[in-house]
């Protein structure tokens, strides 16, 4: 999965979280006001605020997963290929150098 990918994919699920926490705070705004069809409403958006947590929840714990895993499966190349790690590693090294020298 490519860093931009990830990127987005945080930055989706802050905004997300963001406008959960907006409707929480509309929900307690409008306790009180009156009304079958407000109270509908708010019942609705209620089960959608829970269950779109639920689901922020079911993604963020498959990204950690695979975050684990891609980091799992790094720590195991290193290991059985250090010389090629250090050589990789002094390659981008170099990259960054030379990139960051022409600023």
């Amino acid at each position: 999965m490519s860093v931009n990918a990830d990127v987005s994919r945080e930055k989706l699920v802050s905004d997300f979280k963001v406008v959960l926490s907006d409707a929480e705070e509309l929900l307690k705004l409008t306790a009180g006001q009156a009304g079958d069809r407000l109270s509908e409403v708010r019942s609705r958006l209620g089960d959608r605020v829970l269950a779109a947590k639920d689901r922020i929840a079911d993604v963020e714990a498959v990204a950690v997963e695979q975050a684990k895993k891609v980091a799992n499966a790094t720590d195991d190349y290193v290991h059985k290929n250090p010389w090629q790690s250090v050589g990789i590693a002094a390659g981008v090294a170099f990259l960054l150098g030379l990139l960051s020298g022409r600023r």
